[in-house]
């Protein structure tokens, strides 16, 4: 079972600070990204463009279910991984931490690039769309929330490391 499960909209840290804490634990880090990537031959914009968000969608769950089962260490789920509603069931009895983010420090960590398949159009206004849209949902499946702005990333996964359970 992963150690720590990170969750929070684009540009909240998510790989940064799931590299971060996976150092400091000494553990491995993984983001299902890049496992959706691999499984699928090819970047998560281009399979948005070429076979849509739904098989995506699909892609994602079936590489959330398996690092959550197979990866002990440090996981870092999509930002819209939290939207399937049997992902969020595999997320219960896991330690998961919501990276908070507000609308301005993500757009300069994003920084609105068209990499981002769901920001294409109006990014700023997307992203804004995006956040209110998936705040509940990450609030209620966060065991601790951790809010990022204006901070370090040091100091941050420092936190985030402080608050595991003993």
């Amino acid at each position: 079972m992963s150690v720590i499960v990170l969750i929070g909209p684009p540009g909240s840290g998510k790989t940064t600070l799931g590299r971060l804490v996976a150092e400091k634990l000494g553990v491995g880090f993984r983001d299902t990204d890049t496992d959706v990537e691999a499984v699928a031959g090819k970047p998560v914009s281009d399979i948005f463009v070429e076979d849509g968000e739904a098989r995506f969608r699909e892609l994602e769950h079936q590489a959330v279910r398996q690092a959550l089962a197979e990866h002990d260490g440090v996981l870092s789920l999509g930002g819209g991984a939290v939207l399937d509603t049997e992902t969020r069931a595999l997320l219960a009895g896991h330690h998961v931490v919501y990276l908070q983010v507000g609308l301005s420090d993500a757009i300069q960590r994003v920084g609105l690039a068209a990499a981002r398949p769901l920001l294409v159009l109006n990014p700023r206004s997307q992203l804004k769309k995006l956040m209110e849209e998936r705040r509940p949902i990450y609030e209620g499946l966060a065991v601790v929330t951790v809010v990022t702005d204006k901070r370090e990333p040091e100091e941050l996964a420092d936190e985030i490391v402080k608050g595991l359970p003993s």
